[in-house]
């Protein structure tokens, strides 16, 4: 690591810079993490699924001196420098079958080069514990990624917290299944943690249900980190061909809650110590399920972190959905306030009635958290006020704290007047036997506003929207307004990097084009 960041800087990196990579899970990321936080500059993993014009668009928001990527993005890299304005300095290649095999275009250098430098480590010493050491790019649910800056400080409480949630000790071997550019993977079993506690961690550079699972029997692999899509492939492989994992401590699922059959279903091939977090990039994981809350309250996003305020806060009236305005905190009730806040905590906001019915919107407070987006203030404003970030997703919680994310602001449907939460629609169209999973969107229509329409991923070529509206119509839990009138039948749904649906893609597509016509009609 040293070595990389003498390399580094014998390049020009200083204190402040900004290092771009687009890296898969491999010892190069791990070593360019910890390398610019020894020069104080700053850590910026990129997502190495972004198209060539995404990869521009971070380039110029962030204004890298240098860029690292793996030699098989070469050619995406080449076409991103096309697109962008800026152009980092210092050009680096991963991998290849020396190192050299794309180290002739732009300059750029090999990775092993910067290793074998021999220059001498500057002294980086200075600085506070509140400067940014590492910038995480959104995975983008709501349009282009927002960069969110971390300090120093929430990287040394984002480790103690996962050390603390799992809990990780020195003897442990993890392996993320997921990308460590995003929260969800540098953080939980990943790097972060994982050095801070003298931990080791098993880089995967893509994942794959068999190999995983020889990992866990042969390394004798502690926990497992990824998707609920990752455990839905182990348990499948490990009833093809069941290895011994009994070494496992623990599987820890992110991105997307936990449905009770499912969960019961891991329970038996996997392990009985399943974990859920939820969260986002800007304040990490801040709602969790351990173990003993299943698989009883699967479904949920589980109850605030140790050092984490979470609250749902109540919808007002107004067309965007804003927060309600807070009320004085005088006249504030104890129930009124989150699960674990005392009653003398004012909050800028009222929070809904913990019913376990109404909606509102998932409001919570981080020691771990970023505060900001890079260049982005007008986002900022919206997202971060008086200490809470506001994350634009939709919940209900009950008396207990336990939050159950229903949808977000940005994909509810206003149909008639009326509020559609997409996710209530996907889950009873997905208890149909013949639907593998589902997304619903609203597309334009003039007397309605918008209408509820499903892209169906169907588990067989036999169904139709006619067999789909049957199931509407009979469901018990759907009011009649909620749904879909039309349905387009695909191959797959787009997704984030955690494995969250991306509505705005699809909702985009419903209102281009022919809209409603381009739908199946029951």
């Amino acid at each position: 690591m040293q070595a990389l960041a003498a390399g580094l800087a014998a390049h020009g990196v200083k204190p402040r810079d900004v290092i771009t990579f687009q890296l898969f899970n491999s010892p190069e990321f791990a070593l360019l993490y910890l390398a610019a936080q020894k020069l104080r500059a700053i850590a910026a993993p990129v997502n190495f699924r972004f198209s060539p014009g995404e990869t521009a668009y971070v380039l110029d928001d962030s204004q890298p001196t240098a860029h690292v990527f793996d030699a098989s993005l070469a050619d995406a890299t080449r076409e991103a420098l096309e697109i962008s304005r800026h152009t980092p300095a210092l050009l680096i290649t991963a991998g290849g079958s020396d190192g050299r095999d794309h180290a002739t275009w732009r300059g750029n250098l090999p990775f092993d080069d910067l290793l074998n430098s021999g220059a001498d480590l500057p002294d980086a010493r200075g600085g506070t514990t509140w400067d940014e050491s590492t910038r995480l790019y959104t995975s983008g649910t709501t349009g282009m990624p927002k960069g969110v800056p971390l300090p120093s400080i929430a990287e040394v409480l984002t480790a103690h917290d996962v050390i603390m949630h799992f809990p990780m000790s020195p003897e442990d071997r993890t392996l993320n299944m997921t990308p460590w550019f995003h929260r969800g993977g540098l953080y939980p079993g990943g790097p972060n943690p994982v050095f801070y506690v003298g931990a080791s961690c098993f880089p995967m550079r893509s994942f794959d249900a068999g190999t995983t699972l020889d990992y866990v029997a042969k390394y004798g692999i502690t926990f497992l980190i990824g998707a609920p899509t990752n455990l839905e492939l182990l348990a499948a492989e490990q009833e093809v061909r069941p290895r011994d994992l009994s070494t496992l401590r623990g599987i820890v699922t992110m991105g997307a809650p936990l449905e009770r059959a499912a969960c019961l279903r891991y329970q038996s091939l996997l392990t009985p110590r399943i974990f859920n977090g939820y969260g986002t990039t800007e304040a990490f994981w801040n709602t969790f399920l351990r173990p003993a809350d299943l698989p009883e309250h699967a479904g949920s996003a589980g109850r605030a972190c140790t050092d984490d305020d979470v609250a749902v806060a109540a919808l007002s009236d107004d067309e965007d959905g804003a927060p309600a305005e807070a009320m004085p905190a005088e006249a504030m009730p104890f129930d009124a306030m989150p699960a674990k806040a005392m009653p003398f905590d004012a909050m800028p906001f009222a929070t809904a009635p913990q019913d376990g019915a109404t909606i509102g919107e998932v409001v919570m407070r981080s020691v771990k958290s970023g505060y900001a987006y890079a260049n982005n203030p007008s986002e900022e404003a919206a997202r971060f006020r008086d200490g809470w970030v506001f994350t634009g997703d939709l919940a209900t919680w009950d008396e207990s704290g336990y939050v159950t994310i229903v949808g977000r602001k940005d994909d509810m449907i206003i149909s008639g007047g009326e509020n559609v939460h997409p996710v209530q629609v996907e889950e009873v169209l997905n208890e149909h036997p013949l639907v593998r999973e589902s997304l619903v969107v609203g597309a334009p229509d003039e007397h309605w506003g918008e209408v509820v329409v499903a892209y169906v991923v169907p588990a067989a070529e036999s169904l139709t929207a006619a067999e789909c509206d049957k199931h509407c119509r009979a469901h018990p839990m759907l009011a009649n307004f909620k749904r879909p009138r039309g349905y387009k039948f695909v191959n797959s749904l787009p997704r984030t990097a955690t494995g969250k649906l991306m509505h705005y893609k699809l909702r985009a597509e419903a209102r281009d084009g022919s809209g409603f016509d381009e739908f199946d009609k029951p």
